[in-house]
């Protein structure tokens, strides 16, 4: 079996010492589904690149000379008044008092009893060879140009052919996949091949994982006999259901696409299932798959290898491993969060009175100093498509990754940038786990990650397997908490760049001219989407009237979870997360921040547009207004009150919506006095409806009492009255 090979590509990133002129690539993803010009051809759809080239052809942009303005880098941040210093050294050297959480990366004395030694595991090898692995899957790594194994590769496939159960953590770009890859294909390599099982399953939490890790299977069981199969949302059922039944060898899933084919798919099922792996283990719970997770558990086998990886130890994925794994072998190659030493952070300040002009910064930094091979973070979807348009209308090459596109979409996203048809891929945190993309150079942070974690493993995607990479974050007001945490973690090495004004200035213009032509795009994506929405409709009214009896003879689908209990599950575990993060370096998430930081801005500028007589006014009024909360408001726990503040146009939208009802009040007759009088009656909040009833009746009973007490001295004062009268009547009649 002596094949010559065709190398395409660059090397890939998960082994050390790699040759890039002589290595396939591991990932592919423009195989897995139709490409995105048959997509929109079915949905009679255009792509957004075209209408931007049709916003361009109506009127063009002309793009600002970037000759002058150089970026300055500076050792450390130029502390404002009032500000901490943020020097690397200092930083490091502090100790906080406060209580810190148990670190279950070292699960102490109480987890040496659930966890297996390790002892005698090597964490360095000189080839694959003296891991023991077959011919085939030697020959496939040689093809892929791994050379040496990576510390975790050393350490875990050694453990994996004994068929031990492993957790294992590694720094990001050391190489995970391979490491639990190979020794499942060379235990697969002396299966029973006349019984055909589904006998690996590999979950992840997204989508894009799942297709790398995919391509990664097969990229080194090239030489084999083994089959892999890809079950993900986003892509045919029908053709995953019919490779299910074929009963491929390995089965790489999302949670919840697997679930679905295991409750209505007839034929699929878990029974000879010997390996189970979790990939990204803490990103799976995160994304609110701890339900499905615990029902595909309990489907496998008892007795299965269970393999776990994890790049943070939290509570919740302590509890997941003492569920799943048996006596497992605890595997640290390297510490978690550590950062590639080839990387260069530096962050860029944005004052108050320059956030407006964020996407001038991006653009100004984009146009003249990372040009090539660029992922930028955004924190929202609809941040990054708006971003997309302008770098397309600007006339720079960008894809986009996020949630709203179809599967088809985000993977020729990726399959451009991979083959730098595209020189930026602008993102959201689809693209920040496990994604390892070759030859990323940059990574920018156009909006903030939420806490460090989240930055250490967006800033993974660059700098990985010894290569050279830059992490450029921008940093406004409200972040400042962060840059702490990154300035403690970083070290000195952590820079600002300042970016020149006039640049700036000039995309920021041209921002402003190109906001019609975005508009425009945007309508014109609404008009098509409503309109495949209509279609949609009546081909779904024209199936029913055409196939009822088809449609209605079918057995019904039955879902693990509907999208309300999914919402509810996701938002649980963001509320479970956030009670975990209480120290002094919570952030919130960055949806969140983003929603209020706009909320800020758009009140600030109608406040400031005001006339001068009428904000006095509502200065005024705001003053009473909160005056009167404050009298109103109930001590808290620690006995401190509430105060709320509210916006000068939101309390004359409030004054405005009360006359209105005021005077509604007036046309229907209602008697005013007694509803402000019972308004101005304070209410007790903490008493229950019973003890409302209660006092109630008392009052009632109290006052039919106090009636009955007031006739009957009435009628005994009458009756003395009467005769006192006649008495002195009688007396002066005698005188």
């Amino acid at each position: 079996m002596d094949p010559e090979f065709q190398f395409d590509g660059a090397s890939s990133d998960e082994g050390a010492g790699v040759e890039e002129r002589a290595a396939q690539s591991p990932w592919e993803f423009a195989s897995y589904s139709e490409s995105v010009a048959e997509e929109h051809a079915r949905r009679n759809t255009t792509s957004i690149d075209a209408k931007i080239t049709r916003a361009l052809q109506e009127r063009a942009v002309s793009l600002p000379d970037d000759g002058d303005g150089e970026e300055v880098e500076e050792e450390e941040p130029e502390p404002e008044p009032g500000d901490e210093v943020l020097s690397g050294d200092e930083l490091g050297k502090q100790v906080t008092h406060k209580s810190r959480k148990a670190d279950y990366g070292n699960l102490g004395a109480r987890a040496h009893s659930f966890f297996a030694s390790h002892e005698g595991a090597s964490f360095y090898a000189n080839s694959f060879l003296e891991l023991n692995l077959s011919r085939p899957l030697v020959r496939a790594c040689e093809a892929l140009g791994y050379k040496k194994p990576t510390p975790i590769q050393a350490a875990c496939i050694p453990l994996a052919l004994t068929g031990r159960d492993i957790c294992g953590s590694a720094m990001t770009g050391s190489g995970k996949t391979a490491a639990f890859t190979l020794p499942v294909l060379e235990r697969l390599l002396f299966r029973p091949k006349r019984i055909l099982a589904i006998r690996v399953l590999i979950l992840t939490p997204t989508r894009e994982l799942a297709a790398q890790v995919h391509s990664m299977i097969e990229k080194l069981a090239q030489f084999t006999d083994i089959r892999c199969c890809l079950v993900v949302g986003g892509l045919s059922t029908k053709v995953q259901e019919a490779a299910l039944r074929s009963m491929p060898d390995i089965v790489v899933a999302t949670p919840g696409r697997i679930i679905d084919h295991l409750r209505n798919s007839l034929s699929v099922g878990l029974e000879d299932l010997a390996v189970l792996i979790l990939d990204e283990a803490d990103r799976l719970l995160e994304l609110g798959f701890s339900a499905e997770i615990q029902e595909l558990i309990r489907m496998c086998p008892k007795r299965r290898q269970t393999m776990l990886f994890s790049a943070t130890m939290t509570e919740e994925v302590d509890k997941l491993i003492k569920l799943s794994l048996n006596k497992p072998v605890r595997l640290e190659a390297d510490p978690s969060s550590k950062r590639p030493p080839t990387l260069t952070e530096e962050f860029v300040r944005i004052r108050r009175a320059r956030e407006i002009n964020q996407e001038a910064v991006l653009l100004s930094l984009c146009s003249k100093t990372f040009t090539q091979k660029v992922i930028i973070f955004s924190g929202t979807k609809q941040a990054a498509h708006r971003l997309k348009i302008i770098f397309g209308l600007s006339g720079m090459k960008a894809a986009e990754l996020h949630g709203n596109l179809t599967q088809a979409q985000r993977l020729d996203a990726l399959e451009q940038f991979r083959k730098q048809e595209v020189d930026f891929l602008i993102a959201t945190d689809v693209a920040a786990r496990g994604l390892d993309i070759v030859g990323v150079q940059t990574v920018i942070n156009f909006a903030c990650p939420r806490d460090y974690k989240s930055y250490l493993h967006r800033v993974g995607r660059t700098a990985r397997a010894g290569r050279e990479g830059y992490a450029v974050t921008f940093v406004t007001d409200d972040d400042r908490s962060l840059l702490k945490a990154i300035a403690k973690k970083a070290g000195s090495q952590l820079k600002n760049r300042i970016v020149a004004e006039r640049p700036v200035a000039e995309w920021s213009k041209l921002v402003e001219q190109m906001e019609d032509q975005i508009s425009t795009v945007i309508q014109e994506e609404r008009e098509e989407r409503a309109l495949r929405k209509a279609e949609m409709e009546a081909t779904k009214a024209e199936n029913m009237i055409m196939h009822k009896e088809e449609i209605f003879s079918r057995p019904k689908r039955t879902w693990f979870a509907t999208e309300k209990e999914k919402k509810a599950l996701a938002k649980a575990a963001k509320a479970s997360l956030g009670k975990d993060q209480n120290g002094p370096n919570e952030v919130m998430s960055v949806q969140e921040a983003q929603d209020l930081k706009l909320k800020e801005k758009r009140r600030r500028e109608r406040e400031k547009n005001l006339p001068r007589k009428k904000r006095r006014r509502l200065e005024a009024a705001q003053e009473m207004l909160e005056n009167e909360d404050n009298d109103e408001d109930q001590e808290t726990e620690g006995g401190n009150k509430k105060k709320t503040r509210q916006s000068l146009v939101d309390l004359a939208y409030k004054r405005a919506k009360s006359v209105k009802a005021m005077k509604k009040m007036h046309e229907a007759g209602r008697n005013l006095k007694k509803t402000i009088k019972n308004k101005r009656k304070p209410v007790q909040k903490d008493q229950t409806r019973k003890e409302e009833m209660l006092e109630l009746f008392q009052n009632d009973m109290s006052d039919k009492k106090q009636a009955r007490i007031d006739k009957k001295s009435s009628n005994i004062s009458g009756r003395r009255k009467s005769k006192s009268s006649f008495n002195s009547k009688s007396r002066y009649k005698r005188k």
